[in-house]
């Protein structure tokens, strides 16, 4: 029996210990510096318990988090029955103040108050608040401390007010209604429905264009959300409505497992004004429409659109919300809205169509096909000259494009043909690597009139021209070109900055036809040039063969005062060229059985467009010497041609040649 009564001794020591030291003012204030200390820990604030009476069957406390911030709870409670019957006021004065609890930078004040009835296993919150200026009243029951079920009910909640509340900018200023009224909130079993509208929107086009560079008009706006919940189901249907763009969507939603049945509408009139949110750098406007449909493994998008002027519609299926397939066809497709839309220079006016057909969509594994067809395109000759600065105006140029593109893994083959009032270029496959970026592809180009070129080449030129080769682009760029052209051949190519062309057969006269020149010399020439693009630096070294002069009056004077007769003679000789940049230094060593015609280190420079040059013609052992200075429109000419004609022929001769340089420059 006694070591009963000292167990009973003892705990009912503990009991009246433990009473003490909770329940008495004495307690009171033992307890009230340890919390205090637990708090300044937790909030990282200077807090203080400003009044702590903590009773067996009530309680008053008063909190300060710190200056102006304060939280109090009064009341009465049953441990036993564990009931309450408690009041609360937060009032927060200095929200800034409080970012070491809040993590995050807040604004202005708020406020709340209410009650707190029940016990353990059933407790109602009744409270009002007045956050962001509104008139904001809720009721929360808790079961076994778990929220069961909400009612709230906020009105005229200042869209302003909690932006800056929240430390964001006034994007927009708006009052806001929300009415949320939820019978249960338990997962699986949600009873309940939420309403939200907003209304006296109006965007702050100031803000606007000072962080995201648009300028927005005044800009009204209005949102009305609607969603019902019951069990796993969301019924809902959204309103964005302004006098820049409408935004609407309704439909059925199931979380868990998450299946959609929806369908949405935008109508965009200024898309500049969505650049916050898309952070895309466009702008015009733009309507889309469609559904989606399905689950997380298996969902359907799809949609049509007026993009760029165009009819447009999309079907794309989607697995764990990546796409698996895609289906697409655009018509008529206007090229100059759509440059407009991504802020880019009026190049051309155009027409596209494209079928699109992805029998998968995953970037790894790309399979399907494109076809393109550009119709009706027209260059906007006056803003390309302009952009590239051409001396002369261009011309009209009216094209058209078909191109076929196949997707396989990471390889892209296109076929295009594309034809043109000034040029007709066709590939039969042009390969893009998308993993290591690199590109090759064949090509055929036909120029129909090369004088259609004047605007870039500032020369007139004669007949057509048509080449074909490959191009390569990886690590290196590999470019080579095939020309059957002026009675031979010319084959080139390039790595990189070294350009390397041979040159078989080629007729002068034909040469000097396409130039424009003056026919004085019919010849093959052979030749080879190698030219660094990088260094602007090169060398031509070539070969004249079957060489004959056509009639022209320097000939006829030699031939009436020196009685020599060159027309009848064959030459043949070298030419060549070292070319720095602008500077050009050519040599022509010509030769027949009994004549020749000899320069050295001729200097040409093809910027100031002036000539040094030194000519010696010996016809049959008479000399006659040329020098060419100047201007190569109208060069200095001097002729030392006292061996071989009178004085009036000289004079004839720098008549004559002057002619032929005022025709070849």
């Amino acid at each position: 029996m006694k070591f009963i009564y000292w167990i009973v001794g003892i705990v009912v020591g503990l009991v009246l210990l433990a009473y003490v030291g909770l329940f008495t003012s004495l307690g009171n204030g033992m307890l009230k510096p340890i919390l205090e200390s637990k708090i300044k820990e937790q909030t990282q604030l200077e807090s203080s318990l400003t009044r702590f009476s903590l009773g067996v069957s009530s309680l008053h406390i008063a909190l300060e988090l710190n200056k102006n911030n304060t939280i109090a709870i009064d009341g009465t409670y049953s441990l036993f029955a564990q009931s309450f019957d408690l009041t609360y006021k937060v009032a927060l004065h200095n929200l800034a103040s409080l970012e070491p609890l809040t993590k995050t930078k807040l604004n202005d004040s708020f406020f709340t108050e209410g009650v707190i009835r029940g016990d353990s296993k059933l407790l109602k919150i009744k409270g009002v608040s007045d956050v962001a200026k509104s008139n904001t009243k809720y009721d929360v029951v808790l079961t076994n401390f778990n929220p069961t079920s909400i009612i709230a009910k906020v009105d005229n909640l200042d869209l302003a007010s909690l932006l800056h509340m929240l430390n964001q900018k006034e994007y927009a200023q708006a009052k806001v209604d929300v009415v949320a009224n939820f019978k249960n909130i338990t997962p699986h079993q949600l009873d309940g429905d939420v309403s939200l509208v907003t209304k006296k929107g109006l965007l702050n086009s100031a803000v606007m264009k000072k962080d995201f560079k648009i300028t927005v008009p005044k800009t009204l706006f209005a949102m009305k959300l609607k969603a019902k919940l019951k069990g796993d189901d969301i019924d809902y249907s959204y309103l964005l409505d302004s006098n820049l763009a409408k935004i609407n969507s309704a439909g059925k939603i199931k979380p868990e497992p998450l299946t959609l049945a929806l369908t949405y509408g935008l109508n965009v009139k200024e898309l500049a004004v969505l650049k916050p949110v898309t952070h895309a750098d466009v702008r015009g406007p733009l309507r889309l429409s469609g559904s989606v449909k399905g689950t997380k493994e298996k969902l359907v998008v799809k949609g049509k659109s007026d993009i760029a002027a165009s009819n447009t519609i999309f079907s794309a299926l989607l697995t764990d919300f990546s796409p698996k397939s895609v289906q697409a066809s655009i018509s008529d497709l206007h090229v100059q809205k759509l440059l407009y839309m991504l802020k880019q220079p009026h190049y051309t006016d155009a027409l596209v169509d494209i079928k699109a057909n992805i029998t998968n969509a995953d970037a790894k594994n790309l399979q399907g096909d494109v076809t393109t067809v550009l119709k009706k395109g027209l260059l906007d000759a006056k803003l390309l000259t302009k952009m590239y600065k051409f001396k002369s105006a261009m011309p009209k140029v009216s094209y058209g494009m078909r191109a076929y593109t196949t997707l396989d893994k990471n390889l892209i083959d296109t076929k295009v043909d594309l034809a043109s009032n000034l040029a007709n270029l066709n590939v039969k496959k042009a390969r893009f690597d998308m993993n290591d970026a690199s590109v090759q592809s064949d090509y055929k180009v036909k120029i129909h009139n090369l004088d259609r070129l004047y605007f870039v080449t500032q020369r007139h030129l004669k007949g057509d021209f048509a080449a074909n080769g490959e191009v390569k682009k990886a690590k290196d760029l590999d470019f080579t070109m095939h020309s059957n052209i002026a009675g031979g051949k010319v084959d080139a190519k390039l790595h990189n900055d070294d350009f390397h062309a041979d040159i078989n057969k080629l007729r002068t006269l034909d040469i000097l036809d396409i130039l424009i020149y003056p026919k004085v010399f019919a010849a093959d020439i052979d030749a080879k040039l190698d030219y660094n693009l990088a260094a602007a630096k090169g060398d031509f070294k070539g070969f004249l063969s079957q060489g004959k002069f056509t009639r022209n009056r320097v000939l006829d004077l030699t031939k009436q005062y020196a009685h020599i007769d060159l027309y009848k003679q064959l030459f043949k000789g070298d030419v060549s060229a070292k070319i720095n940049r602008e500077h050009i230094l050519a040599s022509l060593d010509l030769k027949s059985n009994t004549s020749s015609i000899k320069t050295t280190n001729t200097k040409l420079n093809s910027k100031t467009k002036r000539i040094d040059s030194v000519i010696e013609i010996n016809a049959n052992g008479n000399p006659l010497i040329v020098k060419l200075r100047g201007n190569t429109s109208s060069p200095q000419v001097s002729v030392d041609a006292s061996k071989i004609v009178k004085k009036e022929a000289e004079k004839a001769v720098k008549k004559e040649i002057n002619k032929l340089f005022k025709g070849l420059f």
